[in-house]
């Protein structure tokens, strides 16, 4: 049975009537007749009674009316479902954030993508350091906000949004406190906290894997979110570099910032999975360039 065929049927079992069935499919009536006549001989049996005065259906043409209108509905509404949600249409865009401040202007976004998308949802879901790129994988998220590209081979990212400078994170009672910045260099004089479940290549980043010099940086305990990392800190467990945005944001009596004068520069991005790729999602990737561009970067101090 063709898709075609299927329409015919089901459209003639409701209009008991060969013109209205016609005119309503945009076809002749010789062919409503024609695809009758072909599924009446794939069945082996009439579909219709059919009389000059009136159409009816048969027991066998009303029990496979049943059996397949909820199927035929069920194709119908998917395909439905589907480009509502490649047009971006209706529905709910799915975006995750890292850190306090981000979703702040994630926030932002939503407000100004909203303003344009009204009939779609803007969904904000925290990750944590350990989660990666899982969220995106594992379809928790539609799109990302991270401050690192996308290294793997099926995702896509925005241009970088803004960059901020990077600061290293250590101990209120750590000797490198009392410093008006620190270098790569001094990575090597204490035990560098590991983020859970980051790629190599996205660790290497922030934390390289010997200093300028040579050196090589010795790894300490790892942690899967923010507050474990700063918890660790703290605790004179170790050092980790950080967004410039955390001695705004993450303000606390055990915790110093110090700026890291040579460390590479953050650079946020959206990154999403190119398979899922929709129209919503380079909306909002679009809303989240114009929003940098009337305010600047939402992370600095004003």
């Amino acid at each position: 049975m063709e898709r075609r065929d299927i329409e015919i049927f089901l459209t003639l079992a409701e209009e008991l009537h060969f013109g209205r069935s016609a005119e309503r499919l945009h076809v002749s009536v010789a062919m409503v007749s024609k695809a009758v006549k072909k599924l009446e001989r794939a069945v082996g049996a009439p579909l219709f009674d059919r009389t000059s005065r009136r159409v009816a259906l048969t027991p066998i043409g009303r029990r496979l009316e049943n059996d397949i209108r909820p199927a035929h509905q069920q194709i119908l509404d998917g395909f439905a479902r589907a480009v509502a949600a490649g047009s971006g249409s209706d529905g709910v865009l799915r975006v995750g954030f890292l850190g306090t401040a981000v979703a702040q202007f994630v926030l932002q976004v939503a407000e100004a993508f909203q303003a344009t998308h009204p009939t779609c949802r803007v969904e904000l879901i925290e990750s944590r350091y350990s989660d990666g790129t899982a969220l995106l994988h594992d379809d928790t998220v539609d799109v990302l906000l991270l401050a690192a590209p996308g290294v793997e081979p099926d995702l896509l990212e925005s241009p970088v949004l803004f960059r901020e400078p990077s600061v290293l994170a250590v101990s209120a009672r750590h000797p490198f406190a009392r410093r008006t910045s620190v270098r790569l260099e001094d990575l090597a004089r204490d035990k560098v906290l590991r983020p859970r479940g980051v790629p190599a290549e996205i660790d290497a980043l922030s934390v390289p894997g010997r200093t300028p010099s040579g050196r090589p940086v010795e790894r300490g305990a790892d942690f899967a979110t923010v507050q474990e990392m700063f918890a660790l800190v703290g605790a004179g467990r170790g050092v980790f570099p950080v967004p410039s945005h955390a001695a705004r944001y993450d303000v606390r009596p055990d915790v110093a910032y110090v700026p890291l004068s040579d460390g590479l520069p953050y650079a946020w991005r959206l990154i999403w999975r190119a398979a899922a790729e929709t129209s919503r999602t380079r909306a909002f990737c679009l809303a989240a360039s114009a929003f940098v561009e009337v305010h600047g970067n939402p992370l600095q101090a004003s």
